[in-house]
């Protein structure tokens, strides 16, 4: 069994571990745009659309992530509340013991030995009230002692608990610093955007995301019926023209990992909605083993992520100004694939 120092210093432990890993998460995440001449000729405005909006992908990504740190230390510091009201609940279970110690006016062996000596009509007397005073005082101070450990386990355990609620709120303080810059990316790119024509438009999406395809049916492609693969797959299917909206999962706008969670969630498969995350899930598929219903994921670090549907496509939010789409999984940035079941 482990003694509370010892489970209170891993406490500790764990909470500085998750400060340090949002303070990795964040330094990593949004950091000031490069300086910079601003885009004035059609192929630099398209050349800085497309840049801009990988540039987002990446962000969005990291932001994800950098959730994911926060809501692991918020959950630390709820158990770690929960340790020390334990702790404190088992401080409090020796007030009547020791209410009652001091009640009896306890004051230590040296008196009570003196006082049996005075009161005491024999020798043989005597000597069973030390013995009996003696066990008395070893019970005594045996659950002062233990009163004492629970206090400090208390004091321990309620620290902990400070330092964890703590370093959760300065994560999230962060995270909403960081959420507002990427909503000012996003009106920049926008505005950015906003300035092509429509081809060029069409240029810069099909180069992010590739040709949209048209969607095929369920019943087109290569699916087991009913299995949790199937289910996600025309789930996805069925969100295709939903619009792309930065940081959101369903019903009815779509991020990257935001689809793709959504999409296993319907086939009760919980995904952390994050693609570097999904990244590392289920075991690695590779190109030419890739099975409806397999997520494929893009570029290094993992950026973007998608849900393969067979016959050489997949289904994905990429980007603002394009909606769910079916396309080709060879576009570029490719990196691996994910089996979540099977």
């Amino acid at each position: 069994m482990q003694s509370p120092r010892t489970t209170s210093r891993r406490r500790s432990r764990a909470v500085l571990a998750l400060g340090a890993a949002l303070v990795a998460v964040a330094t990593g995440v949004l950091a000031p745009a490069p300086a910079g001449a601003a885009p004035r000729t059609r192929d630099e405005v398209t050349a800085a659309a497309e840049q801009a909006a990988n540039d987002l992908a990446l962000i969005d990504e990291q932001v994800h992530q950098a959730e994911l740190t926060v809501a692991a230390q918020q959950t630390t510091a709820q158990r770690a509340a929960t340790t020390a009201a334990k702790a404190r609940a088992a401080m409090k279970a020796y007030e009547p013991q020791l209410r009652a110690i001091a009640h009896s006016g306890y004051t230590g062996k040296t008196q009570s030995r003196i006082a049996a000596f005075l009161t005491s009509k024999s020798a043989g007397e005597l000597v069973q009230r030390v013995a009996t005073l003696d066990m008395l005082a070893t019970h005594t101070n045996g659950i002062i002692s233990e009163a004492a450990a629970a206090q400090r386990a208390a004091d321990k355990a309620q620290a902990v608990a400070d330092q964890a609620a703590a370093t959760a709120k300065a994560g999230l303080a962060q995270l909403q610093g960081q959420q507002g810059e990427v909503k000012k990316r996003i009106a920049d790119y926008e505005a950015l955007f906003a300035r092509l024509s429509a081809a060029e438009q069409a240029t810069v999406t099909n180069s992010l995301a590739g040709p949209a395809l048209a969607a095929p049916s369920a019943d087109q492609l290569p699916l087991a019926p009913s299995s949790a693969a199937a289910v996600a797959v025309k789930t996805a299917l069925a969100q295709v023209g939903d619009r792309y909206v930065w940081g959101t999962a369903g019903p009815n706008t779509f991020d990257c990992s935001g689809l793709t969670s959504y999409a296993y969630a319907a086939a009760g498969f919980a995904l952390p909605h994050a693609s570097r995350a999904q990244a590392g899930l289920g075991r690695a598929v590779s190109r030419a083993e890739l099975q409806p219903g397999d997520l494929v994921y893009f570029f290094s670090p993992v950026s973007h992520i998608g849900l393969y549907i067979g016959n050489g496509m997949m289904v994905h939010a990429r980007t603002s100004g394009r909606p769910v789409a079916v396309t080709s999984v060879d576009m570029k940035g490719y990196r691996g694939a994910r089996r979540i079941v099977g």
